[in-house]
């Protein structure tokens, strides 16, 4: 509908934003709406269908478990189940039915040191809950502030950090059927905190930092097998 949409951020006071608003392509305008119920940045947002998915975030250094819907058609927020598992620079991948929350950091008070994760967490949809999964299905290597996308039937991740002193070049997928994870060739260029979108069976990564700031622009391409 030719509007473009942004929630959250941080301000020149570092402070987590709540604002929600959309630009008007149109009219060239930007329209605040519904102030998002937890302020937050550095947050993830899926959209489907009439209905925008904003999932976790951080707010100063620690992170945040909120998972929020904005209706476009009734411009309202909704509350959802909050992420099992917090942590910081998960990622997050939306398939037909579900809705996975993958790896990460795990930080804040409650710990003595950050630990990256392998977890995986899995939000039905349909049935509008979080399901229960068993650790066999957790990653394969952990990692955080890494790319991912659904390509082919599949869950793709790729890159990031870990415990290895430099960053990943590993790649993974998930493939439902045989309820598992599987190695993929790696990243030619090994880096994390990456731009990335899925487009034409294709896991695009542009960007990020290697040993310092990349230009690399790379895809990871699957085939039905």
């Amino acid at each position: 509908d030719y509007r473009v949409y942004a929630a959250g951020g941080m301000g020149s006071d570092l402070r987590p934003h709540n604002f929600l608003q959309h630009y008007d392509v149109l009219k060239d305008i930007w329209v605040s709406l519904a102030a998002m119920p937890t302020p937050r940045y550095a947050a993830t947002s899926v959209l489907r269908g009439t209905k925008i998915y904003v999932l976790g975030g951080r707010q100063s250094k620690y992170a945040v478990n909120a998972f929020e819907v904005f209706d476009t058609e009734t411009r309202s927020w909704s509350k959802f189940p909050s992420i099992p598992n917090k942590r910081a620079f998960s990622s997050f991948v939306p398939t037909e039915e579900k809705l996975f929350s993958l790896g990460g950091l795990r930080q804040g008070r409650l710990y003595r040191q950050p630990k990256f994760m392998r977890t995986v967490d899995v939000f039905d949809l349909e049935q509008g809950g979080w399901m229960k999964v068993e650790r066999s299905c957790y990653l394969k290597k952990r990692r955080a502030d890494f790319v991912a996308g659904y390509l082919r039937g599949r869950v793709v991740v790729a890159g990031g950090l870990g415990n290895q002193p430099t960053v990943l070049e590993s790649a993974e997928a998930f493939h439902p059927e045989k309820n598992k994870w599987e190695s993929l060739p790696p990243m030619p260029t090994p880096r994390c905190a990456c731009s990335s979108i899925a487009l034409r069976d294709c896991l695009l990564a542009v960007g990020g930092v290697s040993q310092g700031l990349s230009t690399a622009v790379e895809a990871l391409c699957l085939s039905d097998s």
